[in-house]
């Protein structure tokens, strides 16, 4: 009875998966956990930050204007400074209107605009496009939207381009393809398998949406989630979606710098071409009517000052160590026949085990692990519902950015011993 007072979305919303890993490491004090997507502790800014804040809280004048309200798309300094970050990542000369300021706006963390976005575009039965797998918070928001997933298949260089095509075709013989609203890309060192998708392949995607539009009758957008782009430790830099000229217009992009600067701040950004960026900023005015003016301002200083970019060249030393690290404990303990996936960036690798040993929550490995006090994140958990396929249920992500050097290599014995007596 009591269920009925609650709205069709309060219903439908169950308890995302974060929640329940972050209970069981509450309940286990000596548990080591390579399951949580945390940075380094060690590398947090702390006196960079204690710097920017007493810079900013000498005088009144400064002092006050950051303790005061902002505005809701964010303050107009950082939003330039970002616009202008960004380009120069993409390496793209004159003033495009893809990276135009007046078409970004600041947010509490990435996680924030992916909510938005997906509020602004779909409607309980619309249907959205994933990786698969994919971030397994965002999957939760579709289910409490009721929005559909389908997912499309992964290749080591990002997005396997003819299943997609594939899916597209096949929703379109449905007559489903009215109700596809986007494609949601975690396009570097992708949540939760690390992999990076070229600009090639961003680019033949939205050629792709592109060439179905006129079927669906509305525009399909790409989404794409840069939240990892900056923890690059090797490889070559890849380009923003925003970069493929005469298809930004489909483009929405989505950054944080919670993960290249600090969790604790939780500070966003998007990139939204019109309409979506009225009716974006319309309900971020009903969420909060703008994102903390206190720590845009101390962004804004990082940036400015140059500490941002210092930072950023520390966090890509201290993560290519403890990726090696994590390497170095996965070939010394795992067996032969399971396979892991080395990223280039961001703070996980992927590993698929064997199809006949399953890696679920309610699997015989999971419950191993945590008996060694060991937690991971089953692969099951990263694949949206999706009726067109079963959900694979042999692989893990394993998160080597928030655990001690002494942890990942602990860690990757105890559950590589589990390994070794369950095959």
């Amino acid at each position: 009875m009591k269920s009925q007072l609650l709205s069709q979305l309060g219903r439908r919303t169950a308890e995302p998966p974060i929640s329940w890993l972050m209970s069981v490491a509450l309940a286990r004090p000596n548990l080591i956990s390579l399951a949580a997507g945390f940075t380094d502790n060690e590398s947090l800014p702390v006196r960079e930050a204690r710097g920017l804040f007493d810079q900013m809280l000498r005088s009144p004048r400064t002092g006050q204007a950051a303790l005061q309200y902002g505005t809701t798309l964010g303050d107009p300094t950082l939003r330039r400074l970002t616009a202008e970050h960004l380009q120069r990542l993409d390496g793209v000369r004159g003033k495009p209107k893809a990276y135009s300021p007046e078409r970004m706006i600041i947010t509490s963390g990435s996680q924030q605009l992916l909510y938005m976005v997906t509020e602004a575009l779909c409607d309980a039965g619309d249907v959205v496009l994933v990786e698969d797998p994919t971030y397994f918070v965002y999957a939760s928001i579709l289910q409490s939207h009721g929005v559909q997933a389908r997912g499309v298949r992964l290749e080591r260089d990002g997005l396997d381009l003819s299943h997609l095509e594939s899916v597209l075709e096949r929703l379109k013989r449905s007559g489903d393809l009215m109700r596809v609203k986007l494609f949601y890309l975690v396009s570097y060192y992708q949540n939760p398998t690390g992999v990076t998708t070229s600009f090639a392949k961003k680019r033949a995607t939205l050629a792709l949406l592109k060439k179905y539009e006129a079927s669906a009758g509305h525009p399909i957008y790409l989404l794409e989630d840069a939240a990892y782009r900056e923890l690059r430790f090797t490889g070559e830099d890849v380009k923003s979606a925003l970069a493929a000229r005469r298809l930004s217009d489909r483009v929405i992009l989505a950054g944080t710098y919670s993960k290249p600067f600090a969790t604790g701040a939780r500070v966003g950004f998007g990139f939204l071409p019109e309409p979506v960026f009225t009716t974006v900023t319309r309900i971020k005015g009903n969420h909060d009517f703008g994102t903390s003016n206190l720590l845009q301002q101390l962004l804004a200083r990082a940036l400015a000052s140059g500490s941002y970019d210092a930072h950023r060249q520390q966090l890509r030393r201290r993560y290519a160590q403890k990726a090696r690290v994590m390497r170095q404990a996965l070939e010394k303990h795992f067996p032969a026949d399971v396979e892991w996936w080395e990223p280039e960036g961001g703070l996980y690798f992927w590993a698929r085990l064997p199809r006949s040993l399953p890696s679920g929550v309610k699997s015989k490995l999971f419950k191993a692990a945590l008996s060694h006090d060991l937690l991971y994140v089953p692969g099951e958990l990263c694949y949206a519902d999706d009726s067109t396929r079963r959900k694979p249920n042999h692989e893990m992500r394993l998160s080597f950015g928030g655990a001690t050097e002494a942890n990942i290599r602990e860690g990757i014995r105890r559950l590589g011993g589990s390994l070794r007596e369950l095959l």
